[in-house]
């Protein structure tokens, strides 16, 4: 029975892991409402390099990209990095 117990908790420590590093990705959609642009905008800095982000396997029209939140705050206290690009 202990163990079962311990299993549990460590199924739970690492789904805790596991859902810190997924809040730590934004969505383009999120990035570009904390930064009042366009979704467009974002997905422009993102293909020139301007912003660095995860690309995801998608089906669809639009490629799916998550970024990281330190990056957004990268970028939010260096803003000379958008205006040189």
């Amino acid at each position: 029975m202990a163990r079962k117990s311990n299993t549990t908790v460590e199924q739970v420590e690492q789904s805790d892991i596991i859902s810190s590093r997924l809040e730590d990705l934004l969505t383009v959609h999120e990035v570009a409402r904390r930064l009042r642009v366009d979704d467009t905008t974002v997905r422009r800095w993102i293909k020139n390099g301007v912003l660095e982000a995860i690309t995801l396997p998608h089906k669809g029209k639009r490629q799916a990209y998550r970024i990281k939140q330190s990056t957004l705050e990268v970028l939010i206290n260096n803003p000379v990095m958008l205006v040189e690009a």
